[in-house]
């Protein structure tokens, strides 16, 4: 039997089939799309239209594209919003585009849950076929994985590329270990801003399955909403959200609490596989020198020494994190643009852009925060 494509809303998928295909990390999961999905949060009420592109062999599913209808571009972390002026300055419309990504999860990995190249490409194909048939202007596909990227080439299109921050381990004993592994320079500059918290009396705790009571995921709440009241928008995601997650996927979740005296001012959101942690939301209700690095990116680093994982994602951009041992590493994005001369004239952006991006990148490696061999 050949495979065929279709179009299905997320509640109608196996559970168990799809989470076959998206392996480990957790922001791919069945659970976790489908939570934001049912609190509202990536919702056709919030500019989030799901549409999720499925191939099947016979009744097993063989392959999966997380799609979304997008009237907007906020929460993407690959900023168009240059391309999208283009378009209505000319009198055209750029929005909806379709979009493939995890929503609000600057976060690389798989965006063609496949086996096979060639149902990534078949796949890839399908979502342009959707695009040509319903008048869309485009299809974006946000931090895809090199086997996904060898299926977008041949299917068509252009890529992007970024630069973020991860932190490897060597195979640390101890934080102190990983500070010694530093050049002066910069483990100097760690310990400086390290005495800050401690000498305002911070302590942290990490919590994580059964130890993540109601009392602080609200407190974590409130500070992950006041953190983006400060900065003038309101945040992505609901208290509901964070809830089912916890309800659905406590394992996955590492709460980094800190706390002055027994009283809790700050807390960072990430999420874990087997390998790697996802550093995500964090928010604090009270200021204290150095505690955003502290708390989002040194605790971070030593949970991933303390539980012997390889790799702590810093979330998007941000230089600055170089200095805390994140090293730069290349993203990319994926774009299929219908109109030709749009097309073109994006393509030929690209190839203005990404040599600058890569020398940025080689840039920044040669200020590396390690010491030298």
């Amino acid at each position: 039997m050949s495979p065929s494509l279709s179009l299905s809303p997320l509640q109608d998928i196996n559970a168990e089939q799809w989470d076959r295909l998206a392996g480990e990390q957790p922001f791919l999961r069945h659970r976790f799309l489908l939570a934001l999905d049912e609190t509202g949060c990536a919702s056709s009420r919030t500019g989030w239209t799901p549409h999720f592109l499925l191939l099947h062999e016979g009744s097993e599913l063989s392959g999966a594209m997380p799609l979304y209808l997008k009237a907007h571009s906020r929460g993407e972390y690959v900023f168009d919003h240059a391309w999208a002026e283009a378009f209505e300055r000319h009198g055209l419309r750029y929005y909806p585009k379709l979009l493939c990504a995890i929503p609000f999860t600057p976060v690389p990995g798989p965006r063609i849950l496949a086996r096979t190249h060639e149902a990534r490409v078949a796949l890839a194909r399908g979502a342009i076929e959707f695009c040509r048939v319903n008048g869309i202007s485009s299809l974006h596909v946000l931090f895809p994985s090199g086997e996904d990227c060898k299926a977008f080439a041949e299917a068509g299109f252009m890529f992007r590329h970024g630069v973020q921050f991860h932190w490897f381990n060597q195979g640390y004993a101890s934080m102190e270990d990983f500070l010694m592994s530093l050049n002066q320079k910069n483990r100097k500059k760690i310990r400086q801003d390290r005495k800050k918290s401690d000498a305002a009396g911070v302590r942290f705790r990490f919590l994580s399955g059964d130890g993540i009571d109601d009392d602080s995921l609200r407190f974590f709440y409130r500070c992950y909403h006041q953190t983006y009241l400060e900065h003038g928008h309101l945040p992505y995601l609901n208290s509901d959200f964070f809830f089912r997650l916890r309800s659905e996927m406590a394992d996955s979740i590492v709460i980094v609490m800190a706390l002055q005296g027994d009283e809790p001012i700050a807390a960072a959101l990430n999420l874990r596989d087997d390998r790697t942690l996802y550093g995500r939301y964090w928010g604090s209700v009270r200021y204290v020198p150095g505690l955003h690095f502290e708390t989002c990116y040194m605790q971070g680093i030593a949970y991933c020494v303390q539980e012997g994982l390889s790799v702590f994602q810093g979330g998007a951009q941000g230089e600055h994190k170089l200095a805390r041992g994140l090293l730069p590493v290349e993203t990319c994005s994926a774009h299929w643009i219908a109109d030709q001369r749009y097309a073109d004239a994006i393509q030929d952006y690209l190839d203005r852009e990404t040599p600058a991006v890569r020398a940025y990148a080689d840039e920044l490696r040669d200020h590396s925060p390690y010491r030298k061999a």
